[in-house]
């Protein structure tokens, strides 16, 4: 029994200490913020202007650092409310009346740090809202000993404009960047003006970073993928990257940390050699695909992915693909789709899913193909890459990024098939219309849909009114008769001004 009481007595001892270390943290955070506030303003260093710190800073502080702070205050905000919610849990679960007692008011506490935090998050925030100069918050801050409901109060004007100001000096807030919590987001989709408020050689004050609207619906995962160090190592995490452009985050933000590669990366092959040899397992990083080396990719049955699933067999699949005679009759070769604009096709673009083996076979003809593709569980970017090609990567929810009337040709298969909705495919098959050049050609291989929904998915191409070089339509002999291929090799027509 006496060991009871002493063990007992212990614990006791052990959760006061806790409690008492739980306080002193609140108490030490709230002296760090409010010494930092005062300390950065009340130094002068900011608002000198006479040395370079002045002329970059001007007369206001830089509403970064008061938006880093913002971000602080925000977090100890959440830990403080944590260690609340610690100790209320820790009332219920207890019947003795004085650790009750002394868990209440260590509570109370707790919730008055918590509402000096809020106020002063709530001052910084007024403070990057006004753009007030440095004379105003300076006299401000004189009276040190204010307490935070006097220092916000007193504050409460700094809000209203600078008298003789213009209205366009007045900082409005912006839904978007207000939506987002983490402060890398909001960094980047803030406007950005040019240095010196002038235009610059596109025509434009600013600059504006860009994210789809799709984004906003995915707020947890864009927050975990802007969730860095600047400056340091990023994550590896390409694979929620891909997930976030899949589903209509894209374009995606760009981020300020380094890309990992590699560690033992070799130096790539000679292009006399690399488009039909298989790269080094070395310089490809792993560590997100199920195999991890080229030769699973080329002969295990469990690869990661479905989708072209031979295309990393380079000899027996992809070498003989569109250069030798196939039983397939929606197969056509290259040197049948040159023969009919001899001389012409120079550039292009091959929107599918692959390993670049149509570009490389392009560049045999002297036509320069690139190769546009996702990373559907396999290196595919990586594989294109060190075969010496260039890879796009790009989903097929963005506008292709080439200007109008440019591409001598434009090749798609294993990518677009009976899956997509027509309204949407009606959009990408317009924007191909438009990057194609008057006379560029539009190589449809092996679409494939089920028998009843072809000639919806024909007409897509048929109110193009493109010139029919080849059109073929033939049964999808592994799917019992019930789905069918259609290729066909379509002309753009010239179009009057």
């Amino acid at each position: 029994m006496r060991e009871m009481q002493r063990n007992a007595f212990l614990r006791s001892k052990f959760a006061k200490c806790v409690s008492g270390l739980q306080v002193i943290f609140a108490l030490l955070v709230m002296f760090v913020i409010v010494s930092s506030v005062v300390g950065i303003y009340s130094t002068g260093v900011l608002f000198k202007q006479d040395d370079a710190c002045g002329r970059r800073f001007g007369d206001a502080p830089s509403a970064d650092q008061v938006a880093t702070l913002l971000a602080r205050v925000g977090e100890l905000q959440v830990k403080v409310g944590k260690a609340m919610e610690d100790i209320q849990e820790e009332v219920g679960r207890r019947d003795r009346q004085g650790l009750r007692k002394r868990r209440l008011n260590q509570s109370g506490l707790l919730s008055d740090v918590l509402l000096n935090l809020g106020l002063m998050k709530s001052f910084l925030l007024r403070l990057k809202l006004s753009g007030m100069d440095s004379t105003r918050f300076v006299s401000v801050q004189k009276d040190s000993n204010l307490s935070m409901v006097e220092l916000q109060g007193k504050t409460k004007d700094l809000t209203d404009p600078v008298p003789g100001g213009s209205p366009d000096e007045e900082k409005e807030s912006d839904p978007l960047v207000d939506f987002f919590e983490i402060e890398e987001i909001r960094k980047y989709l803030r406007t950005k003006d040019n240095r010196h408020k002038r235009k610059n050689f596109l025509g434009s004050n600013g600059t504006i970073g860009v994210i789809s609207h799709a984004c906003v619906s995915m707020k947890s995962e864009l927050e975990d993928y802007m969730g860095y160090d600047v400056g340091d190592y990023c994550k590896d995490d390409w694979p929620l990257a891909e997930k976030l452009m899949t589903h209509g985050c894209d374009p995606l933000p760009r981020r300020r940390c380094l890309a990992r590669a590699p560690p033992l990366y070799q130096k790539p092959l000679p292009i006399n050699e690399s488009l039909w040899k298989i790269p080094d397992n070395r310089n490809v990083r792993w560590s997100n695909y199920a195999c991890r080396n080229f030769q699973c990719l080329s002969n295990s049955t469990r690869r990661g992915f479905f989708k072209c699933s031979d295309c990393f067999n380079l000899v027996q699949h992809e070498a003989p693909r569109w250069v030798t005679n196939s039983t397939l009759a929606a197969d056509f070769q290259i040197a049948d789709v040159l023969s009919i604009k001899p001389g012409e096709i120079r550039i292009g673009l091959d929107f599918s899913v692959g390993v670049g083996t149509f570009a490389a076979r392009m560049l045999e003809h002297n036509v320069t193909i690139v190769s546009a593709t996702l990373n559907l569980g396999a290196p595919f970017n990586e594989m294109i890459a060190l075969r010496g090609l260039v890879p796009l990567y790009i989903s097929v929810n963005q506008r292709l990024p080439f200007f109008d009337n440019t591409l001598d040709i434009l090749h798609s298969t294993l990518f677009l098939d009976g899956w997509i909705d027509l309204q949407f495919l009606d959009f990408v098959v317009f924007d191909w219309d438009r990057v194609l050049r008057p006379g560029g050609l539009l190589w449809i291989d092996r679409f494939f849909c089920e028998k009843q929904d072809l000639d919806d998915y024909l007409y897509m191409f048929l109110q193009l009114r493109y010139k029919k070089h080849k059109w073929v339509i033939t049964p999808k002999l592994d799917k019992d008769g019930g789905e069918v291929y259609f290729s066909a090799l379509l002309e753009k027509p010239p179009r009057p001004f």
